[in-house]
């Protein structure tokens, strides 16, 4: 139950199309029942308070999950930079799945530590 409000809106929808396939198929007092019982479950769902906010240390603190990317005609690798002061980048190397924190935006050029693949060189000036 941790995400109450969810739990009960999916739980009303559900239960309001078997109502629905229960009277048409099987017997209108079951679907009669099914549906109002989904009714009340969506109104209790739309009445509850989400609850789903992060403290802002939660936030500072994210990491993408440290995983192997597939291989997609050639290597891929992917860059997450945060929006807010003070500007933090992490990179993550798909081929040896190596995850490293830099500092500020992202860097012009980067080879991972690990494997030794060069990422992406910015050719832009």
């Amino acid at each position: 139950m941790k995400n109450r409000r969810e739990n009960f809106l999916i739980s009303g929808i559900v239960l309001i199309v078997l109502g629905a396939m229960f009277s048409i198929a099987v017997n209108i007092v079951m679907g009669a029942v099914s549906g109002m019982g989904g009714i009340l479950c969506f109104i209790i769902g739309m009445s509850t308070p989400s609850d789903m906010r992060m403290s802002p240390e939660a936030i500072a603190a994210w990491t993408p999950s440290m995983e192997r990317l597939p291989d997609a005609g050639r290597f891929m690798y992917r860059v997450d930079v945060t929006m807010d002061e003070p500007f933090r980048s992490t990179i993550l190397c798909g081929p040896c799945g190596h995850l490293e924190t830099v500092e500020g935006l992202r860097p012009d050029e980067y080879s991972c530590p690990s494997c030794g693949r060069q990422l992406w060189i910015n050719e832009e000036e």
